[in-house]
């Protein structure tokens, strides 16, 4: 795919995914989601990338969705594949009609790669839900979240409603988006969204130096299932679900290369260099899930 509204670069096994909409906050389109859902594709099929890194270019990360269309913005009536009845009814099964922004956080959602954000400026609406499956969020001292949906007459979107609470508590994601209001870095530091604030000159290098900690150190192959375990098991009922996924994660991986080659390296006082790889060493049990459809 030709990039036209984020662009995607790879350096010494970490991959930077820039919002590049600068003239327009970054605001969301379909445009860019295709375009970032076709970037986190090429991130998983690359065995050089240990980890991507999501940022925006100019003074903010993102505002929200494209608003130039006015009201029409979140209406899906009019188009062919609309899911919209010509008597006015919905047809809630297609499709179409589908949230764009979900669709975004969950492909997010299913990367074997470890996913940290950046954020240079405000995040609002789908600028703020697009970062919460997203595994470690760092934010510049101007940064600022909006979970603004009420106030736009709409509902929280990009499956929000299921990452967000288990993020900052369900007591904390009820204000924020019941009330929409922005939130500052350090308010958003408080209630556990960001990891850290950092000065706008350092975030970047704050980004590269947590992904270089994971890319230089651990198994691509372990990452990527520790990734989907934790992230899974939000959903579990019970422990012992969890405890029949990583007794098979154990003995797999306890039979690799990547396991040989950890405990020689740290009997022998080095840095280990892991055989396997995300494209070809995932176990025969993974995925352990059935993916359910959306309807």
């Amino acid at each position: 795919m030709q990039y036209e509204q984020v662009r995607y670069e790879v350096a010494d096994g970490i991959a930077t995914l820039t919002l590049d909409r600068p003239d327009k906050l970054n605001a969301y389109s379909i445009r860019m989601m295709e375009e970032m859902i076709d970037a986190f594709d090429r991130a998983d099929a690359d065995d050089a990338v240990g980890a991507v890194i999501v940022t925006g270019e100019g003074r903010a990360f993102c505002a929200g969705a494209d608003l130039e269309m006015g009201a029409k913005v979140f209406d899906a009536a009019g188009g062919p594949d609309s899911p919209i009845r010509a008597d006015g009814s919905i047809d809630y099964a297609s499709p179409h009609a589908r949230d764009y922004g979900g669709r975004l956080t969950l492909r997010i959602f299913e990367s074997l790669k470890p996913v940290i954000a950046a954020v240079n400026g405000p995040a609002v609406g789908i600028g703020a839900t697009m970062l919460l499956p997203m595994d470690i969020r760092l934010a510049s001292e101007g940064a600022r979240f909006g979970f603004v949906f009420a106030r736009r007459g709409i509902v929280p979107e990009g499956a929000s409603m299921w990452f967000l609470p288990r993020i900052v508590g369900i007591d904390r994601a009820l204000e924020w988006c019941m009330s929409g209001r922005l939130l500052g870095a350090e308010e958003a530091l408080a209630g556990r969204l960001v990891r850290s604030v950092h000065a706008p000159d350092d975030l970047l290098a704050a980004a590269r130096a947590l992904a270089r900690e994971i890319v230089d150190n651990a198994a691509p192959v372990s990452v990527a299932l520790t990734r989907q375990m934790l992230w899974r098991g939000l959903g579990m009922a019970h422990p012992m679900e969890a405890h029949r996924i990583d007794s098979r994660g154990v003995l797999a991986r306890g039979r690799s290369g990547d396991a040989r080659e950890g405990v020689m390296a740290f009997l022998e006082k080095r840095a280990a260099t892991f055989p396997d790889h995300v494209s070809s060493g995932m176990p025969d049990y993974f995925p352990w899930w059935e993916e359910p459809g959306y309807f």
